[in-house]
């Protein structure tokens, strides 16, 4: 997947178009992501020990990576991904727009 953990993601399709949020969590098997704030479900949770509390607990769903573009911190645009590699053979992602490298901190 070109789009990873902590990465600025854009909704370009659904409910959310349009809104802006955080990677949480990559499915890569499933090709589905969490993103932060976007697709938000209540789940009814019972109570499992004193300290826990139960109720409707409101947290977010995966979405499909097909929905998502990348914003590329350095120009703040939607952009596609390419991979280059550097002379030390590590093989990283740079954005098509500015041709700079994205980080790649998980």
């Amino acid at each position: 997947m070109k789009i990873k953990k902590n990465d600025t993601v854009r909704v370009v399709a659904g409910n959310a178009k349009g809104t802006e949020g955080k990677i949480l969590k990559v499915f890569p098997e499933k090709n589905r992501v969490i993103v932060e704030k976007v697709n938000l479900i209540k789940r009814h949770t019972k109570q499992t020990s004193q300290s826990d509390q139960g109720g409707i607990v409101e947290k977010e769903a995966p979405i499909s990576a097909s929905n998502v573009i990348l914003i590329c911190p350095k120009c703040s645009k939607p952009t596609r991904t390419t991979y280059s590699s550097l002379s030390d053979g590590r093989k990283v992602r740079r954005c098509k727009k500015c041709n700079e490298t994205l980080s790649d901190e998980d």
